[in-house]
């Protein structure tokens, strides 16, 4: 049916025909074909952003993530201790920290296995699904990007649209009246409408919500595997990350064999935990989400670890001068070089769902094989590590201690800081702390001061100071105690309100009489 002349027509063919009173009708006509599409379109956005609001964090979700979190620094922790213990005892017969490094590192091709078995991973290789849809899909993520923002950023409607309004006066209304004896006296209209009407769009993430519960529930199951794959990063995004952050890592790494060749176990540990204070500065100036934000509180944390671990250094300079200091300032360079290496892998990976965690630690191992191999060489003719190949119980060593020590544990690192936090990640080696002293203490037989003691329990307790201020959103108490202290100081300078009289007081329009009048009115 063709549509009156003040309406408006899309399309070729009659399709769908919306109308409300007198407002205009529009039609909208979409082919069989296109309409299918659209129906699989409308299935597919669905299912992609019910996967990624599955991972988002609300109350529960947020406690539940960082318990898991905390669980996994934990076997981490552990997994460390015994791996440095299983190191010293490598050192102790082949004193060779550049191939043990190397040899662990290339131990993550291992991980690129899974093209071969995991079907998604191969879909990421191919970019054909994503670039049929890449214009729809980069809406989806517009909306899902709106709705992992700060509710602080993004909680205020937009600025107003003013648009003019067009009213239709009906023909049959005015034929009737002009008939009717009541046109010789017009009557004055009461109320009176704007010519311009307000325009304000909602937030992205209400409006996604209230877009998905006017969504009707589809059965595609069968396409969940591939949409799972959609969100993430393409193999060759993966690449292009390990490739940056594979010499940080091997640096941080090999400045950690190093440090275990100079100086115990527990004296390594404890100076290692120094990554917090590098990681709360970079993560005060890169910041990856709310969680990195920076408060006194922190700092206080820190600086509280960083006290501990100046004890722990005094107490192992007294025995062995020279080579604890060489061991300290190691366990110092490798502790910035974590620090630099979660904070920046966090600003350029936002969610932990979107990074491929073991594709991405395979492409650091397969980096590390093919590029710096040439380190021993290098090595060798400088005189600073001569090339030599391990026995079979010391290459055996170094395989285990690389699949469970390297290749496993930092698996679980990375991931127990994604859920967590990049300074919780970081503070978390301060629980190697006590694991390590009873181990140096039962296995080697080693003994420590008063001092080394005094150092490790502030640095042990700042773990649970940061993860308890990060799980309560940043709740900064030091500052709060600051103002509170300075509001008390200060409180005879502050402007006092005067007293009130009664008259001041008294309210003009009693609200008593005012509702008995509107009854009486409504009666």
């Amino acid at each position: 049916q063709p549509c009156p002349p003040h309406h408006t027509k899309l399309g070729h063919t009659t399709g769908l025909k919306l109308e409300t009173g007198q407002l205009p009708c529009y039609t909208i006509s979409f082919s069989k074909e296109s309409l299918f599409q659209s129906q699989d379109l409308l299935q597919m956005v669905w299912v992609f952003i019910m996967n990624r609001m599955s991972s988002q964090c609300s109350s529960s979700t947020q406690r539940k993530r960082m318990a898991l979190g905390i669980v996994i620094l934990l076997l981490v922790d552990v997994i460390w201790v015994a791996s440095s213990e299983l190191t010293s005892y490598v050192f102790s017969k082949y004193e060779k920290p550049f191939f043990s490094t190397f040899a662990k590192t290339s131990m993550f091709v291992l991980y690129l296995l899974g093209f071969i078995v995991w079907k998604p991973w191969r879909q990421q290789c191919t970019r054909g699904f994503r670039g049929r849809h890449a214009a729809f899909f980069a809406d989806a993520e517009g909306y899902f990007a709106a709705c992992t923002t700060d509710n602080t950023v993004n909680s205020s409607l937009s600025e107003p649209l003013y648009v003019p309004v067009k009213f239709h006066d009906l023909a049959s209304e005015k034929s009737g009246s002009a008939n009717s004896d009541t046109e010789k006296t017009p009557k004055k209209p009461r109320v009176r409408f704007s010519n311009v009407m307000e325009i304000r769009q909602l937030p992205s993430s209400h409006a996604l919500e209230a877009k998905l519960s006017r969504m009707s529930y589809p059965t595609v199951k069968e396409q969940e595997s591939i949409l799972k794959t959609v969100g993430k990063l393409t193999a060759t995004q993966v690449a292009k990350i390990s490739f940056f952050f594979c010499f940080v890592w091997f640096l941080a790494n090999f400045s950690y064999q190093e440090a275990l060749l100079h100086a115990q176990v527990a004296i390594v540990n404890i100076l290692s935990s120094t990554s917090g204070l590098f990681t709360l500065i970079l993560a005060a100036v890169f910041p990856s989400n709310s969680g990195d934000r920076f408060t006194l509180s922190k700092l206080l944390a820190v600086v509280l670890s960083i006290g501990g671990v100046v004890l722990v250094n005094l107490s192992g300079s007294e025995k062995s001068p020279g080579r604890s200091t060489i061991g300290s300032l190691w366990s110092l360079v490798g502790a910035m070089l974590y620090a630099v290496y979660i904070v920046m892998i966090k600003r350029k990976v936002d969610r932990e769902d979107k990074l491929d965690i073991p594709m991405f630690f395979g492409f650091v191992g397969l980096f590390n094989l093919l590029l710096l191999w040439p380190g021993f060489f290098l090595l060798h003719y400088t005189g600073f590590e001569a090339f030599e190949f391990p026995n079979k119980l010391v290459l055996m060593c170094i395989v285990i201690n690389g699949l469970i020590g390297t290749v496993l544990s930092e698996f679980l690192w990375l991931w127990g800081c994604f859920l967590t936090s990049s300074l919780i990640g970081t503070l978390a080696l301060s629980l190697t702390i006590p694991l390590s002293i009873i181990a140096d203490m039962c296995m080697q037989k080693a003994q420590f001061s008063w001092l080394f003691f005094a150092g490790a329990i502030p640095v042990f307790f700042s773990f649970f100071i940061a993860t308890f201020l990060c799980h309560y959103n940043n709740w900064d108490p030091v500052m709060v105690g600051i103002r509170r202290i300075f509001a008390f100081i200060c409180r005879k300078h502050r402007i006092q309100r005067m007293p009130e009289e009664s008259e001041q007081c008294e309210s003009l329009i009693h609200m008593h009489s005012v509702s008995q009048e509107g009854e009486d009115c409504c009666s």
